[in-house]
């Protein structure tokens, strides 16, 4: 065999926002590790929308920087506007989002990994795997002669390394794909079709043929981008201004401040007009999407603008967004716009919205199609079933989105390096991460349209909410080596300071004069807070109760209790706000109350949620052994033991959350595994 050229631990193939997250976990681990690129001046580069976070967008962000990861610090620091969503709702739904500058973001990306030891960045074409086939260690198995077929040792495909374009080896005990649409990417725009990982660069075809020869299930998705505009030649005053947050709450909680946080800049709201959509009715047979040229699903909650009014023809208007690309450059992104439709019917459609006539277009908007994995391959680890030390993550799982493809990533980068030290992976579970839930549903259900989250996906979601990311998920960042002692130490002081006013709200009991400081400060406070709540009329009813049975009343928000607070814990508020009285707070403190406000008003919920978390792990720790066979269960359909036998379900919880599993199916295979053990300790005995 010829020898290789370079030597690491773990090689990640594509710097999206995937790999990036999977390069950094791993060498911040240890291993040495690898990340190839095939243009390192393009490293992170927002491919789409320069946005990061949104409904459940942002929880998934929050995970990744609870983790250990580094794309909520990068946002804070390149975040040119920042709103936090959803907070006329209640807390589980709240959600950060910040627009970005997209140069500065792929910069400040690229400074950060470069700056990071144990990590090579290499720009070159990823051609195919090197894989070799070894034998399953025997003691995997205790079966006898003449087993079923099922049961016998059997061999393995390792990964080995990588092979390059130009003929070069690498060697690798891990290796993470992280290829987003670039595998087999063919751009469509109008009748015009061409192959491109995205527009401008190359697509990966080599590497999509490889895979395909590992016998790895593959579906072939679809996605889009609006067309870019000059804002110069934007008639703004024709839009409604969509500001920032006078007080951003950051992505990261190692954030104090976000950089931009004096300097924000405005997004504009559009919409489109009747003349909009005869445009679009009268061109839509010239649509790839329409005309048969595309045959790949496309995302089912980010439509195309020929989508939205072919689909909802009762729509008078439909809403876009206008939003800056960065703070040196004039370049529009038009959110809500995704097209694929030829470019002249894209200029005759911008032509119709009020405000945009004159409007030249720097870039038109495209369709992509690529090719993807059938993310049921995977293990919950995210390596995959058939290929032993090959990992992937982000868009070839199917997702869609920076963050979805971040979490993956950094939970790759972590799970091949621990892999590389011979440690016990980390895999999380519904009840602790959106993080979870995502890989969860990919393992368990797979896809045939790009896969994206929402906080409706998550049973538990009161208990997932963005405020405790970092006490959910930090003491596993730490235990896999992700957290420096600094951030751990902070993280435990902030436990204590939660707890601290949680026993203070609990412990003090109301008097008439806190009843009197706290009307004062909702009537100073007004409307400031932007909770949407109205100021208390009359307290003196709550005189003997303790401040916790006071905050539980629905027009009672914590900040109305900070004055009372602030002679309670002055500690607490000296950090950062020294001055009293305390009329404003800042986001910081603001936060810290707000997660202990919800975890006293919403008690009764998160006790009933918490009950019903403890029975869902108990069907999560029945594991169903490596050599169990479905094809032995009497009672079991056909159908099942094939969705079974595909999917290859880890726990009874898993097999519960395939589709068409039914409850008696999973109790068959739950009576079934004492059976199969049996029959295999008499085999053995024999």
């Amino acid at each position: 065999m010829r020898t290789f050229d370079e030597h690491f631990d773990v090689v990640v193939v594509g710097a999206g926002h995937a790999g990036c997250e999977a390069a950094m976990a791993s060498a911040r681990m240890g291993p040495k590790t690898a990340l190839f690129t095939l243009n390192v001046d393009l490293i992170a580069q927002m491919s789409c929308n320069p946005a990061i976070g949104g409904i459940a967008k942002g929880h998934l962000v929050r995970e990744v920087d609870a983790l250990g990861g580094i794309m909520g610090e990068i946002t804070d620091a390149v975040g040119i506007q920042f709103r936090l969503l959803n907070t006329s709702r209640g807390p589980a739904v709240w959600s950060p989002r910040a627009q970005c500058d997209k140069q500065a973001y792929r910069l400040k990306m690229r400074q950060v990994l470069e700056s990071q030891a144990n990590l090579k960045i290499k720009q070159a074409e990823v051609a195919d795997v090197i894989v070799e086939q070894f034998p399953v260690p025997s003691s995997r198995f205790s079966v006898p002669p003449g087993a079923p077929e099922s049961l016998e040792p059997r061999a393995e495909n390792c990964i080995l390394g990588i092979l390059l374009r130009d003929g070069r080896r690498v060697s690798a005990g891990a290796v993470i794909i992280t290829t987003g649409t670039f595998l087999n990417g063919l751009i469509h725009c109008g009748e015009q079709q061409y192959p491109a990982g995205r527009s401008g660069e190359p697509a990966a075809v080599l590497l999509g043929e490889a895979l395909k020869k590992l016998g790895l299930r593959g579906c072939r998705l679809k996605t889009g981008t609006p067309p870019r505009l000059d804002g110069r030649t934007i008639d703004w005053s024709r839009f409604e201004l969509q500001p920032g947050d006078v007080d951003p709450t950051p992505f990261s909680f190692r954030t104090r401040r976000v950089a931009h946080h004096d300097s924000q800049v405005p997004c504009y709201i559009a919409f489109t007009t009747e003349e909009t959509h005869r445009i679009v009715r009268e061109n839509v047979h010239r649509s790839p999407m329409y005309s048969g040229q595309i045959q790949s699903t496309g995302p089912r909650y980010c439509p195309s603008i020929e989508d939205k009014i072919v689909k909802f023809p009762d729509k008078l208007t439909h809403q876009l967004f206008l939003e800056p690309e960065g703070l040196n450059t004039h370049e529009i992104y038009v959110n809500g716009m995704s097209t694929s439709l030829p470019i002249d019917t894209q200029l005759a459609i911008l032509k119709s919205i009020p405000g945009l006539e004159n409007a030249e277009m720097m870039r038109p908007g495209y369709a992509i199609e690529y090719d993807s994995i059938d993310p049921t391959e995977l293990k919950r680890t995210l390596e995959t079933k058939k290929v032993a030390g090959l990992f992937l993550a982000g868009q070839i799982n199917g997702t869609s989105g920076y963050e979805e493809a971040a979490c993956q990533g950094i939970m790759a980068g972590i799970n091949a390096a621990l892999k590389m030290k011979n440690e016990v992976p980390l895999v999380l579970d519904r009840t602790e991460a959106y993080t979870a839930i995502l890989i969860d549903d990919l393992i368990s259900k797979g896809t045939n349209e790009p896969y994206r989250m929402f906080t409706s996906r998550a049973e538990f979601r009161l208990h997932l909410r963005i405020d405790n990311a970092d006490r959910r998920l930090t003491p596993h960042g730490r235990r896999v080596g992700l957290i420096s002692d600094a951030t751990w130490v902070e993280f435990e002081a902030k436990q204590r300071r939660l707890e601290d006013v949680r026993q203070a709200l609990e412990r003090t009991k109301v008097t008439g004069q806190m009843a009197r400081e706290i009307e004062h400060a909702a009537l100073a406070a007004g409307e400031s807070s932007g909770t949407g709540v109205s100021a208390p009329h009359d307290l003196s009813s709550a005189a003997g109760q303790s401040l916790a049975q006071l905050l539980k009343r629905p027009e009672i928000v914590i900040e109305q209790l900070a004055p009372v607070l602030a002679n309670l814990l002055p500690e607490f508020f000296e950090r950062l706000s020294p001055v009293f009285p305390v009329v404003k707070l800042s986001s910081e403190i603001r936060n810290e109350l707000k997660s202990v406000e919800t975890e006293i008003k919403y008690a009764g919920y998160l006790d009933q949620q918490q009950r019903a978390i403890d029975r869902l792990k108990k069907a999560e720790q029945r594991r169903i052994p490596d050599w169990f066979d479905y094809r032995a269960v009497s009672g079991l359909s056909r159908e099942m033991q094939e969705k079974l036998g595909k999917v290859i379900p880890q726990t009874l919880g898993q097999a519960s959350r395939i589709p068409g599993v039914t409850p008696a199916a999973v109790s068959l295979i739950n009576v079934y595994i004492e059976i199969q053990a049996q029959r295999r300790e008499q085999a053995a005995a024999l």
